[in-house]
């Protein structure tokens, strides 16, 4: 039989913990502004309870409307991983519904991400535990496969690798490579260093001060009647 997109790849690199952790708590606008404010995923992958997640990624590709990898993948990620599926985007069928997620929350895994829909949007919207999807229908998932496990994958435009550092907050969603989240984690510290001030500024005195606005304006020839 032919094994193209029908694979599990049972290892791969995680990073370290205290790394992943560093980023809890961190907005994912900040994040994004320290990653040229291009890598964010698709607006339209919303949180479905308002919680944010941090953690490792743990990658899973189906075909839209199917989970059958994704059932195998509940019982082999780790806890503090991130289950990323990229089902294509598609709407038509749900992934995952309150079973699923409730299983995933009891194995330690640290939320779910999906290119793709869910159901029992009204039990999911209650739980202590985030899930990020493109929309909810009640139709239920075939269980047929093939898929592919722990390779990269494509959600909401972005590619997400596993291992990935995975952080979600009510603006999005946002991966970190691990090689390049101490120098984004650094950009971030100074980010919100220089935000808290201009805050204090704007809070205690209105004072906003944004010379650019000026410079540019100038720069592009804008003309005042």
């Amino acid at each position: 039989m032919n094994n193209v997109g029908n694979q599990i790849i049972m290892e791969f690199q995680r990073p370290p913990k205290e790394l992943v952790e560093a980023f809890r708590g961190i907005p994912v606008a900040n994040i994004g502004d320290c990653m040229n404010r291009l890598s964010a995923i698709d607006a339209d992958i919303n949180s479905m309870n308002g919680l944010s997640l941090c953690g490792t990624a743990y990658t899973i590709r189906v075909p839209a409307g199917d989970n059958l990898y994704f059932h195998k993948a509940m019982d082999l990620a780790k806890p503090g991983d991130i289950i990323v599926i990229d089902a294509g985007g598609g709407k038509e069928r749900a992934i995952l519904g309150e079973l699923m997620a409730s299983y995933c929350r009891s194995r330690g895994i640290a939320g779910i991400v999906v290119d793709g829909c869910v159901r029992d949007a009204d039990a999911i919207g209650k739980m202590d535990f985030p899930v990020f999807s493109r929309g909810c229908t009640p139709n239920g998932p075939y269980k047929n496969g093939p898929g592919e496990i722990n390779v990269p994958v494509v959600v909401g435009g972005k590619i997400i690798n596993p291992g990935d550092i995975v952080v979600g907050d009510r603006d999005g969603v946002i991966a970190i490579n691990p090689s390049e989240a101490p120098a984004i984690l650094k950009a971030v510290k100074q980010l919100e260093e220089k935000e808290a001030k201009l805050l204090e500024l704007i809070q205690n005195d209105g004072i906003y001060d944004r010379p650019w606005v000026d410079e540019k304006l100038k720069e592009i020839g804008c003309n005042y009647k």
